[in-house]
């Protein structure tokens, strides 16, 4: 984790922190690969950080993200499945392998505010990780 680059974002005016890979990695073609970010983020009671691929990334090297936009909500920081270590699943939808290197930027993550409706009543925590809102 000591050579892992945090988010950042680039200029003053851009709203994303852009996602370093912190290993080199083949994305396979056609196929969906998992990135491990070592990133873990916090958030207020009103957020959610939604991560979004970079646009040279999915338009230059034709890579997505399997799940179109990442929702990470404030309750997966340090959630007991995975501390909260946040994971990319990126598709390669090329028809050859791309390799990216240590140090590339892939995605963007953006924090946000949202609101809920004045009867939603949920109290319920989550208990897992990547993919589920297990309760």
């Amino acid at each position: 984790y000591d050579e892992i680059i945090l988010p950042q974002r680039q200029t003053k005016k851009s709203a994303g922190y852009d996602f370093y890979l912190p290993y080199d990695i083949v994305f396979e073609k056609g196929k969906v690969t998992t990135v491990y970010t070592g990133i873990k983020a916090q958030m207020e009671e009103d957020e959610f950080l939604g991560i979004f691929v970079r646009s040279s990334i999915g338009i230059k090297k034709g890579l997505n993200l399997a799940n179109e936009v990442a929702i990470i909500d404030g309750d997966y920081y340090n959630n007991s499945s995975n501390e909260g270590h946040i994971m990319l699943a990126i598709r390669n939808l090329n028809s050859f392998d791309v390799e990216l290197k240590k140090g590339d930027r892939i995605a963007q993550g953006i924090f946000m505010k949202y609101f809920v409706t004045c009867d939603d009543n949920t109290t319920e925590t989550r208990m897992g990780g990547l993919g589920s809102t297990n309760k």
